[in-house]
């Protein structure tokens, strides 16, 4: 393999922060020695810019000069290490005037948590007495950089949803949250669920049935009628089911949304074109519409099965479609794919170890970013536990893991490092959305699809298929059909280890 590079790849820039902006101070920082964007310091080694000073105050542990644990705000000593304010020789009280804790200031003598706190009241019309409101203040003020809270506290929509949640025109409840739909709102639901301040409720359970009312407004009688009991009856049933018994729905809501979505599609076609309904369609109106479009229109197969059971119209039958062709990577560009996620820089780590999963262990991006951290054993040798038993997990992979879960992003929403997730998301207590991470990764360049079958297809080259199964959470079934269409069926097996040196 002469490029190690895939064809295709999309390289994204993963420089976190802003790029520098020019500045009037031209003289270079005492500590990164770059030109100044922002002048936050001057102190006895010289001028600081703002990211050197806001790295400088939220630097704590055992000062080297003096051994007392408190604030390192001090150049690094000849060894490399931070020291404290006092051995650094800084003129400045780093103390909070009301807490008395030792952190930069932010607002006049307070700390950043004080500041903070202020602003909660402020907005929340006094120190709040509902309990809900004093865990979401606590919880709002103990995350692990207040700042950002700060800033997101600004925008006029959150300030209007804390307003009523403090004067109780909103009750603090899921019901009262329901009545403001909008990110803010999701976000403090997902606070007071992860902080035990609300009860967990499915996320998608309430959406798909505002998106079902949403979807049949201002259709004719004709099609919304049966596509109402067909969404009602049998996917929101089914969903309400899965949901009670604590199992995520987000796979059936989506299938759920593209049957009733095409099932709008072709009763609206067939009354424009042959002013017919749902119960007097004919086999061949059928036929027409799925030969006349894309493979998504064979979606309309289990609203007739629903129409069928529901003596609704007996006279259609729509088989199972199957896929005429399996999307499969070569074994090099599988290869090259694997050399670029663990080596390059294209992408960043989060998604750079969610790539590797799929590429080395055939795990689906949907399974992938649901892992616990706990799935990973690290003693003398890192293993994964994703079918019955451990597998062990190959150095340099095992190193990129590890390098991940020490610098895991998203743990300053308010969740803290006590997040489960392998991969945590964006919002507070849930794992990264299984369409961020695909779209990052086919932004890149990769088949999804075809680097799952290139996996679970050498796996199965290598070892038994039921080994296979067992070791990666598969159905023998389904590891079976990968060895079949890799034509290595079990009879094999033994004739060719005999045979290998």
């Amino acid at each position: 393999m002469n490029d190690p590079k895939p064809v295709g790849l999309s390289p994204r820039r993963t420089t976190r922060g802003r790029p520098r902006t020019t500045s009037e101070y031209h003289d270079p920082c005492a500590r990164c020695g770059r030109n100044i964007p922002r002048l936050a310091a001057t102190w006895p080694e010289g001028r600081l810019c703002f990211i050197c000073y806001f790295d400088a105050v939220h630097t704590r542990g055992t000062c080297p000069e003096c051994q007392q644990e408190r604030l390192l705000p001090g150049p690094p000593n000849a060894d490399g290490d931070p020291i404290c304010s006092t051995c650094a020789e800084i003129p400045y009280d780093f103390h909070c005037e009301r807490c008395d804790v030792e952190a930069g200031h932010h607002r006049g003598k307070l700390c950043a948590r004080c500041a903070l706190l202020d602003d909660l009241h402020n907005i929340l019309g006094g120190e709040p007495t509902d309990p809900a409101l004093v865990g979401l203040v606590d919880a709002l003020c103990a995350v692990d950089r207040p700042e950002s809270i700060i800033v997101w506290k600004r925008s006029a929509k959150v300030q209007q949803l804390l307003r009523a949640l403090g004067d109780g025109t909103i009750p603090v409840s899921h019901d009262g949250l329901d009545t403001v739909p909008g990110k803010p709102t999701e976000h403090l639901r997902a606070i007071l669920q992860h902080h035990g301040l609300l009860p967990q409720r499915d996320q998608y359970l309430p959406r798909f049935e505002q998106w079902i009312d949403t979807k049949l407004t201002g259709l004719p009688d004709e099609v919304a009628q049966p596509v109402r009991h067909f969404a009602t009856w049998h996917h929101l049933r089914r969903i309400r089911a899965k949901a009670a018994t604590g199992a995520s729905t987000r796979g059936p809501v989506h299938s759920a949304k593209q049957e009733i979505t095409e099932t709008i599609k072709f009763l609206l076609w067939l009354r424009e074109t042959y002013e017919r309904t749902a119960e007097t369609c004919t086999q061949q109106n059928v036929d027409e519409w799925l030969a006349g479009g894309p493979t998504t229109r064979s979606a309309i197969r289990t609203f007739f099965v629903v129409a069928k059971r529901a003596q609704l119209n007996t006279a259609v039958t729509i088989p199972h479609r199957s896929p005429k062709t399996s999307p499969s990577l070569s074994q090099d560009q599988r290869l090259a794919w694997i050399h670029e996620l663990l080596t390059g820089t294209s992408e960043s780590l989060p998604y750079r170890t969610a790539g590797m999963l799929l590429l080395l262990y055939a795990q689906p991006l949907v399974k992938v970013v649901t892992f616990p951290t706990s799935i990973l054993i690290d003693d003398t040798e890192m293993t994964i536990r994703l079918g019955e038993k451990p597998t062990d997990v190959p150095e340099p992979f095992a190193d990129v893991i590890r390098t991940h879960l020490a610098a895991r992003p998203n743990l300053r929403t308010g969740a803290g490092t006590d997040t489960p997730w392998l991969f945590p998301g964006y919002v507070v207590g849930r794992h990264l959305h299984p369409n961020t991470v695909m779209d990052r990764l086919r932004d890149l360049g990769i088949n999804l699809l075809g680097a799952r079958n290139r996996a679970i297809g050498e796996l199965v080259l290598e070892c038994p298929p039921s080994l296979v199964a067992d070791a990666l959470g598969y159905s023998h079934q389904v590891a079976f059909l990968h060895a079949n269409k890799a034509a290595e069926p079990w009879a094999r097996y033994a004739g060719r280890r005999i045979g290998s040196p």
